[in-house]
């Protein structure tokens, strides 16, 4: 289905990795960095903490299985990326972005398409953890099949999450439509989707034998 370059068989996983390698503490370290600087004087409290808070949450799970599963060094820093991405929508709020404010300049948009990158994200990160969780667990031997599970988790978070925005919507006003986050554009949910279906197949296609390479220095 997707160019693979691995078995389930290819990788075996230690079940105890004792010492915290310098490079996680690195991006630990960022990621508290950034944390506060999205905390310091942002869009509001409340929408940060809706913007943010997957981005703790993430945090707090891999802290918590980091001794008994830890993912390889391409993941973490995958992750850490993805949060950042969160941690400045979370400050500035996805419509507010400046950076693509500027772009919307330059090249005439009708929108701030910063949220646009964190739906593709949440397509393209999902997949690949998903992914190296599937291998290492030997879950889905077959690597078509495999793929298609992938594709189907990314699409259900991506549902899930528009459901969740539209809740945040109707129960909170003024701080769920800066969560909502749509512009004006009618089709958004349907966009931030179909992205989410890009950025997995674009992960597995383009990223597989990345993060291959990275789990085989687990073994």
């Amino acid at each position: 289905m997707f160019l693979n370059s691995i078995s389930c068989n290819d990788i075996v996983t230690k079940k105890t990795r004792p010492t915290v390698q310098p490079l996680h503490i690195v991006l630990l370290v960022v990621f508290f960095l950034v944390m506060i600087w999205s905390l310091i004087d942002n869009a509001g409290y409340g929408i940060w903490v809706l913007e943010a808070g997957p981005a703790l949450i993430g945090l707090v799970v891999l802290v918590l299985t980091y001794k008994r599963f830890r993912l390889s060094d391409f993941l973490y820093v995958l992750i850490l990326i993805h949060m950042i991405v969160l941690l400045v929508g979370a400050h500035y709020t996805y419509a507010e972005m400046p950076l693509f404010d500027w772009l919307k300049e330059v090249f005439g948009w009708s929108r701030n398409n910063y949220d646009k990158v964190g739906h593709f994200l949440q397509g393209f990160t999902p997949a690949l953890v998903a992914r190296e969780l599937f291998i290492r667990r030997k879950t889905v031997p077959s690597s078509g099949w495999r793929n298609f599970f992938i594709v189907c988790i990314c699409l259900a978070i991506s549902a899930v999450y528009e459901l969740i925005e539209w809740w945040v919507a109707l129960l909170t006003g003024s701080v769920g439509d800066a969560f909502l986050g749509t512009q004006g554009y009618i089709w958004d949910t349907q966009s931030d989707m179909l992205l989410a279906l890009v950025g997995a197949v674009v992960a597995l296609i383009l990223f597989s034998r990345v993060q291959d390479a990275s789990m085989r220095k687990l073994a």
